[in-house]
């Protein structure tokens, strides 16, 4: 055997290894800890809050009150790379519109303690709500979740949880932009893009736990109302994935289909408008 297979071949071996020992934890998350920018210098009031987790790591978030008078809270979960500083132009906007802001950092990310991994930041994900829920919920303002890429994911399985207990506080809707159809789906697919590691798509995939199958959940959310956002022009997600959760979805819910790269929505004031008309229409609901 030639000395550049033999290479070839313990590289394409070690990479495998590697991602089977991390469970393809590699796949979803890639935090780091560079502050990109921070919310005073979009002229936007804001409070750092820590939570400690049941499991004893510290989750850092970002509290930004509506401008005005509130006229909701919007829960935001973020995709997978960097952290809050790099996402915070996705909802910056929402406290003109008079909706406060609710954002944080999974663990390992940003001010976030620990390591990620799939059970750690669904745990994350909750305790955030919880906070939310149990700290800035006053009257009868409508409370949202917005997950975008795998924040939407996250979302899916926390919505649905959150639904199946009766919480006493409920969720007013939920809006998921440009999010995987399944933890286990994506995976494969991603891993099937790779030529080093085409051949174990099938044995890499199974090593995730399909326990949270946005698919197998959110259809568990309804009678809350689901805004599924993707984009036709989403090189990251595919969009079969919105579409395959829409068709998985119970009513009420509602489609919007876009055309921006990923992740980038809410560049576009149209679309902005699109979900404040969802929000109001589902907090109408319940009035």
């Amino acid at each position: 055997m030639a000395t550049w297979t033999k290479r070839l071949l313990l590289t394409t071996l070690v990479t495998a290894a590697g991602l089977i020992q991390a469970g393809c934890t590699n796949l979803f998350f890639y935090p780091d800890q560079t502050v990109y920018i921070t919310p005073d210098r979009l002229e936007l009031d804001y409070e750092d809050v820590y939570i400690t987790t049941g499991d004893d790591e510290t989750i850092h978030g970002w509290w930004l009150p509506a401008q005005g008078k509130p006229r909701g809270l919007v829960y935001f979960l973020h995709g997978n790379a960097q952290n809050i500083s790099s996402h915070i132009l996705n909802v910056a906007w929402l406290p003109e519109k008079g909706y406060s802001v609710f954002m944080i950092d999974y663990r390992g990310y940003g001010r976030s303690t620990g390591e990620p991994t799939l059970e750690g930041v669904l745990h994350d994900a909750e305790s955030g709500l919880r906070w939310l829920m149990n700290n800035r919920h006053e009257g009868e303002l409508p409370v949202f979740l917005l997950g975008q890429s795998l924040g939407g994911a996250l979302g899916i399985v926390l919505a649905s949880e959150w639904q199946q207990r009766e919480e006493r506080r409920a969720l007013d809707a939920v809006i998921l932009d440009g999010t995987f159809a399944g933890f286990r789906d994506i995976a494969r697919e991603k891993l099937d893009a790779f030529w080093l590691t085409w051949p174990f798509q099938a044995p890499l995939s199974w090593t995730i736990d399909d326990s949270y199958e946005g698919t197998e959940h959110i259809a568990n959310i309804s009678p809350t109302p689901v805004m599924i956002i993707h984009s036709v022009r989403d090189g990251i997600i595919p969009f079969h994935h919105g579409k395959e959760l829409f068709d998985a979805a119970r009513e009420p819910k509602e489609f919007l289909q876009t055309d921006t790269p990923h992740a980038a929505t809410f560049v576009i004031p149209d679309y902005r408008e699109k979900v404040i008309e969802f929000m109001e229409a589902a907090a109408a609901r319940k009035e």
